[in-house]
């Protein structure tokens, strides 16, 4: 997989052995990995283990499917320094459905990262063999969040219920 990069942003893939070292909580491997420096409050083992919704044992055994699209945010400018991620449910399903998902560290919201990384990501995904919608789910209350997949051309289709509730579903089709 490739790096993506954006006017401020280099996306940089997430490896089997990022997703180790963040488990591990060894900041020093992961900003190793990275060449950036990581948040102080992120990410943690909690955010990872919602994020890829898999065990690392899954991960491990297939990390083709299970990492497909996902990258980390990294700023460009002198201070490499990681303030996000883009990832993808895994790779694309049986119709040609992926689904993305992104976060931002608290310090570093309100500043376009999230929009210009995941319009990026969604660019990405629609030109890859096989896919043909990027998905994407957000709680109605979530306004920010919402305005995030407007502005990278995903459009409501509908909601569905979740264990955590009430979501929104989006999507941009090829």
């Amino acid at each position: 997989m490739s790096l993506l990069v954006t006017r401020r942003l280099e996306l940089v893939p997430i490896s089997v052995s990022l997703v180790e070292a963040v488990l591990e909580a060894d900041r020093s491997r992961s900003e190793q990995i990275l060449g950036a420096v990581m948040p102080h409050a992120w990410p943690n083992r909690a955010l990872i283990e919602r994020a890829f919704f898999a065990s690392l044992d899954a991960i491990r055994e297939d990390p083709h499917v299970r990492l497909w699209g996902d990258r980390v945010l990294i700023t460009r400018g002198a201070e490499r320094r990681v303030v996000g991620s883009v990832i993808f449910h895994g790779a694309p399903d049986h119709r040609g459905t992926v689904e993305v998902a992104y976060g931002v560290e608290e310090d570093s919201q309100r500043q376009g990262y999230a929009t210009e990384a995941t319009y990026a990501s969604v660019e990405w995904a629609l030109l890859q063999p096989g896919v043909e919608a990027v998905r994407a789910a957000t709680p109605p209350w979530h306004v920010a969040s919402q305005k995030v997949l407007e502005r990278c051309g995903l459009v409501r289709v509908g909601d569905r219920d979740s264990p955590l509730g009430e979501l929104w579903e989006y999507e941009r089709r090829r």
